[in-house]
């Protein structure tokens, strides 16, 4: 999460938005909290929300609105919705309580939170990247008021509140979107609403009217208790319960009763259904429905590394642990069951690569992330997520472990390194088989949804699932319970286990009162004292221990059993009655029995399953190698009270060895043949007894064969009706599929068509784009196209002598980008200026270089009149500068030109040797000469014999001096008289500083 710090008032707790601690009523209110987001195109859809709010009613329950801004605008939110509603709207200030019947609006360049029902502002830290201050308060609403919290996500860009939003679901809250077709942007709505958790997507003016019934009837009406009503409305949740094992698979009634209740009673209250019966009725004529119910069973509130400070510990005291005595190229294997949506998973895989980095070697690391919910592991396998993670996925592991999916950065892939080590599999805890030889276990916040009943199966099944040593990891508010037998704890508070390695073997969950511990091992044998009799490695009470000891001593042999003689268990020594067969490997103990127990096992495990009552056989004469051994054989039902096992349906087999028995009766009776009928043992009438009983054992097995039999042939021709019936369909379904084969051949013949005009559209296309580029670079016109964030879309070359721009830089802000132009540092500014006013501008810009650029920015217009961003133009204008100035140089010197030419003085141009450049109309009058006849003449041809060798020298000195005072001097016109001038001189320089030329004016001397 982004830091903040809080501006006002005295520390305060936030709440964790991650945290699973159970929550608290002392900071409730009694009225429902609707957070709403909206980002561009905000302030429309806020107004047509409030707009449709009923005038003439309070609401009764409190808005708060948060809206992306940016750190220096002032907002006018406040003002638009005082316009359209009766609320009080205010701009929230630290610490204000929520009331209810208010409206309160989030202030520019801050961070906002509820906690224990006020609104705490924090200032954001963040000067660059994306905030997200719409998921920061959606979390903090959840967190604080549950099921009472209710978000509203409306028009804007990225996915800010996608997170949010989850986090209310998962409270029970319930969660509104805009119909993207009614907005101005609609990243943000679809978005959320591809989360799948929304309840409601509407336009913004059709909200008020569901949200206000939606609120009557899910707290303003009398609440529902279904925990506390008449038997009827248990058995209406138990069917409930059956509707969604039928069309789903998974039986939910093995959870928390209390969770369930709370969100069927909020799908009650979306549908502003009263009771539960009707619901139920609801539920059985709407399929969509019970999926519906479905998912918000299953809506847990995940993110990457929830609960950091648990992370931390799981990266310094399980992680390391994993690869302890383990060289390179070693599995590792780990599951994390309920996985959702996978950033728990995913969160895990990076640890394990960051530590293998650390380690620089490389280990076969396989996680298994399982979950019941298709769409989660759906969107799982594909490792998109919004940008909002970088609240959770600090900019390090951001940059090393995610690659953008989108080139405006809205979204995020998981890196394929980080992905090749996860499998996602659909997998149900509670009935499918664990995986086995499991390194690790995280199942974090998911028993606490689930009984007690179920936990304490699931804690032996993640017990059997490990290695020896193997780590378990559970949620904040979970624990291994009574099972510390199995498990060492490693850290309380993160709920770190281990399992022990001294344990001789799973705990089997429901025979436990029925068989000897696991921890003990117990051995008869003949002759061994009680002392050695019971060898365990734990310290047991001393009653526990004489117990153990009897029964060690006196337990007849047994055999735990299902209905279909399937062993699951074996107590004492059973290979006297007991024996593999030849051929593939069985544990069924019909096939197991040795001659003499068969048949009556058989006859005596059918009635005890038919009748449920305890079955005896006496006397049974089970032959072993060239003895027989006399035993009586019991099947009990196990009780119900032994919880799992009634429920599968398990029966004790018991053997006892009779104690005592004469001999004779295990003896096969001897016949003289040399003596005839008369010499006949004394005991043939007891053999005879035997072999009728015997026989009427016979009859039973063969009697409970019939009935056997019979039962098999009725599912049979049940079964041979039902094949019918699928046999009738299969053909019905093949003609449909005949003439859908038909149809399909017929569209595809359209489609062929239409891929064939389509590709031609291509063609062209591809023309049009290559003579678009070769006129956009034949211009020389540097040209950049930018969206509405100002975002790159394309460039010509001619533009990166100005600019300095890649291929790369495509996508990225234009602010971002280096330029060449001197002292102009406004491109963004003035871009934002035409696309808010949509008037174009011109700038005359100047490179460093020296070169002269005009600066163009139009709105860019689509072919429908739609702005979609705006088009930035470089002309060179170099050339055009240089002529003006040009022309401006000419215009001066035409201007002096008119000073010269009209003045009454003779002007003179002399080079440095004295010969004449220039000569006015002026200078004619004086001396007569034209301009063609001076222009070849010196000036010592204007000056008498006497004067001509120091009068130059003089014009120079004069030159020189810098003297204000006038020259006097004759000189000699061109009618041979003299005429007294007055002169003034001056120097003419170049750029250089060089004296190039003496421009003279003189005009005749007055006495």
């Amino acid at each position: 999460m982004e830091e903040t710090k809080l501006i006002a008032g005295a520390p305060v707790e936030l709440v964790d938005p991650h945290s699973t601690e159970p929550p608290t009523d002392a900071h409730r209110v009694g009225f429902p909290i609707v957070g709403i987001g909206a980002s561009a195109g905000g302030l429309a859809a806020f107004e047509a929300f409030f707009s449709t709010m009923p005038a003439d009613n309070d609401p009764g329950m409190a808005f708060v609105l948060v809206q992306h801004l940016a750190r220096d605008h002032k907002s006018i939110l406040s003002e638009l919705i005082r316009r359209y509603t009766r609320m009080e709207v205010f701009e929230v200030e630290h610490g204000m309580v929520v009331k209810p019947n208010c409206a309160y609006i989030i202030p520019p360049n801050r961070d906002m939170a509820l906690v224990n029902g006020a609104l705490q502002l924090l200032e954001s830290t963040v000067t660059r990247g994306i905030r997200l201050p719409i998921d920061f308060f959606f979390r903090s609403l959840a967190q604080d008021q549950h099921e009472r919290a209710i978000c509203i996500v409306l028009s804007g860009t990225g996915s800010d509140g996608t997170l949010g939003l989850r986090a209310v679901k998962g409270e029970g809250g319930m969660v509104m979107v805009q119909l993207p077709e009614s907005a101005e942007y609609d990243g943000m709505p679809r978005n959320a609403i591809a989360t799948g958790v929304v309840d409601f997507v509407l336009a913004a003016n059709d909200m008020p009217a569901q949200l206000l019934a939606y609120v009557s009837h899910a707290f303003v009406a009398s609440p529902l208790t279904i925990a506390t009503q008449t038997p009827q409305s248990a058995d209406a949740l138990d069917a409930i319960f059956r509707l969604l094992r039928s069309q789903t698979g998974h039986d939910f009634s093995q959870y928390k009763r209390n969770t369930m209740i709370r969100r069927v009673e909020r799908r009650m209250a979306v549908h502003q259904i009263d009771r539960l019966e009707h619901y139920v009725r609801y539920l059985q004529i709407t399929r969509s429905e019970v999926d519906a119910l479905f998912r918000d069973l299953l809506i847990g509130v995940t993110n990457f590394f929830r609960d950091a400070e648990i992370f931390d510990e799981i990266q310094k005291k399980v992680i390391p642990q994993l690869f302890a005595g383990k060289a390179g190229g070693e599995a590792i294997r780990v599951w994390v069951p309920g996985c959702s949506t996978g950033e728990e998973a995913y969160s895990l895989a990076i640890l394990l690569r960051e530590r293998m980095e650390e380690m620089k070697e490389n280990f076969k690391v396989q996680i298994f992330a399982t979950d019941i919910d298709k769409d989660a592991i759906e969107s799982a396998r594909a490792g998109i997520y919004p940008a909002s993670i970088i609240a959770d996925v600090s900019p390090e592991r951001l940059a090393h472990f995610f690659d953008q999916e989108n080139p405006d950065g809205t979204a995020y892939r998981i890196h394929k390194t980080i992905r090749d080590m996860l499998i996602f599999s659909e997998h149900s805890l509670i009935k499918d088989p664990p995986f086995s030889k499991l390194d690790l276990i995280s199942c974090r916040n998911l028993l606490i949804y689930m009984g007690s009943a179920q936990q304490k199966k699931l804690i032996p099944l993640f017990h059997y699932g490990l290695k020896p040593g193997g780590m378990l990891v559970l949620g904040s508010s979970e624990s291994v319970g009574d099972f510390t037998t199995l498990f060492d704890s490693i850290d309380r508070t993160a709920k770190i286990y281990q399992r022990k390695v001294d344990d001789l073997g799973p705990n089997l969950k429901g025979i436990a009162r029925l068989l000897p511990h696991q921890g003990t091992e117990i051995v008869r044998q003949p002759g061994v004292g009680a002392a050695n009799i019971l060898r365990s490695e734990s310290k047991l009470p001393l009653q526990e221990i004489i117990e153990r000891t009897l029964l060690g001593y006196y337990a007849p042999v047994g055999a735990l059993v299902n209905e279909r003689g399937d062993i699951l268990y074996l107590l004492g020594r059973t290979g006297r009655y007991l024996e593999p067969t030849p051929g593939e490997a069985s544990l069924n103990i019909f096939r197991m029995a040795r001659e003499g127990l068969r048949g009556d096992l058989t006859i005596a495990l059918h009635r005890a399953v038919s009748l449920q009552m305890t079955t005896r056989h006496t006397g049974l004469r089970v032959k072993h190698e060239a003895s027989i051994t006399l035993v009586n054989l019991t099947v009990v039902p196990v009780p119900a009270n032994s919880e799992d096992a009634a429920q599968r349906g398990l029966f004790l087999v018991v053997i006892e060895e009779q104690l005592n028995a004469d001999p004779k009766l295990a003896a096969e009776p001897a016949v003289d043949r040399g003596q005839g009928a008369d010499g006949m043992i004394p005991d043939l009438n007891e053999y005879i007894i035997r072999l009728k009983q015997e026989l009427r054992s016979k009859d039973e097995y063969l009697q409970t064969a019939v009935e056997e039999l019979e039962t098999s042939n009725e599912e049979l021709r049940s079964a041979h009706e039902e094949m019918q019936s699928v046999n009738e369909e299969m053909q019905s379904t093949n003609e449909e599929l005949e003439t859908s084969k038909e149809e399909l051949q017929s569209v595809n013949e359209e489609l062929s068509t239409v891929n064939n005009e389509l590709q031609a559209k291509v063609l062209d296309l591809s023309r049009s784009n290559n003579d678009m580029k070769n006129l956009l670079s034949g211009t020389g016109i540097g040209t950049i196209f930018v969206d509405h964030h100002l975002r790159i879309l394309r460039f010509t070359p001619t533009v990166a002598a100005l600019i300095s721009l890649i291929e790369t830089d495509v996508g990225r802000p234009v602010y971002q980008i280096r330029s060449n132009l001197n002292g102009y540092d406004q491109l963004a500014t003035d871009i934002r200026t035409v696309l808010g006013n949509l008037i174009p501008m011109e700038l005359e810009l100047q490179t460093n270089s020296g070169e002269w650029y005009l600066l163009r920015i139009r709105p860019y217009r689509t072919l429908e009149n739609v702005i979609e961003g705006a088009v930035i133009t470089f002309t060179e204008i170099s050339l055009l500068k240089k002529a003006q100035a040009a022309l401006k140089h000419s215009e001066t010197l035409r201007r002096l030109a008119v000073v010269v030419h009209d003045s009454r003085d003779a002007i003179l141009v002399l080079d440095m040797t004295g010969r004449i450049l220039a000569w006015n109309p002026g200078a004619k009058r004086i001396y007569g000469w034209s301009e063609d006849e001076a222009l070849k003449m010196n000036l010592r041809d204007l000056t008498a014999l006497g004067e001509r060798e120091h009068a130059f020298a003089a014009i120079l000195q004069h030159c020189q001096s810098h003297t204000l005072e006038p020259l006097r001097m004759n000189r000699i016109a061109k009618d041979g008289t003299t005429v007294p001038i007055s002169i003034v001189a001056s120097a003419l320089v170049n750029d250089a500083g060089e004296t190039y030329a003496i421009a003279t004016t003189s005009r005749r001397a007055t006495s």
